[in-house]
């Protein structure tokens, strides 16, 4: 996998593209050169994990055809204080709608997720504590 990042006139705002041929815009705020005009790249870590957990998860469900309407993550961190700011917590809350889901079977992907298939979770899980939580929003 292949990178590119080109920078946008002479400010702190960038454009990068990867192999898949998307571009996306990556910024700081005005007080570091920026334009505050995209996403913080440390942002697009966050994005990255909830991106790749919600893939796999989506993908296990439906392969244990569990009817699941809506999936919602929603992710908390602090980072370190001091240079480099790494994140020390990340939390995670998965929330599920649908009729009648088996919380176990929500459970399980998930924990598949978080302990097979995600990339994102394992280089993460190196440096940094993640827990996940599960919230059921059962709509029959």
């Amino acid at each position: 996998m292949a990178v590119k990042i080109q920078q946008v006139g002479n400010a702190a705002t960038f454009l990068a593209k990867g192999d898949s041929g998307h571009w996306v815009v990556m910024d700081g705020p005005e007080q570091v050169g920026g334009s505050n005009a995209g996403s913080r790249p440390m942002e697009m870590v966050l994005f990255a994990l909830g991106g790749c957990t919600a893939m796999d998860v989506t993908s296990i469900l439906n392969k244990m055809k569990v009817p699941v309407e809506d999936i919602q993550i929603e992710i908390e961190s602090e980072r370190a204080k001091e240079h480099p700011k790494i994140y020390t917590r990340i939390d995670m809350t998965f929330h599920f709608y649908g009729p009648d889901l088996p919380l176990k079977k929500l459970e399980r992907a998930v924990h598949l997720s978080e302990s097979t298939y995600c990339s994102v979770t394992a280089m993460l899980s190196k440096t940094t504590d993640i827990t996940v939580h599960i919230e059921n929003h059962n709509t029959a």
